[in-house]
């Protein structure tokens, strides 16, 4: 049985993935779990000041558009 040559770049794209697929599923299954699990993290309950406004610094000309592309 031989694989036509349009098909090999398919057989062996899902080859390899299903290789990488192996090796990940069984490391995932050792992986080793040491210690007690993260702890969980709660939001800031404090109001945020939504009126306060950050200066804003403007680097270099305004923007103009170019509506004739041959005038530079």
């Amino acid at each position: 049985m031989r694989i036509r040559e349009e098909n090999r770049n398919a057989v062996l794209l899902s080859a390899v993935a299903l290789c990488c697929a192996v090796v990940t599923g069984t490391l995932a299954l050792f992986e080793p779990v040491f210690g007690q699990g993260p702890e969980k993290q709660v939001a800031d309950n404090r109001p945020i000041d939504a009126t306060a406004e950050v200066p804003v610094r403007v680097v270099g000309a305004p923007f103009v558009s170019n509506v004739n592309p041959l005038q530079r």
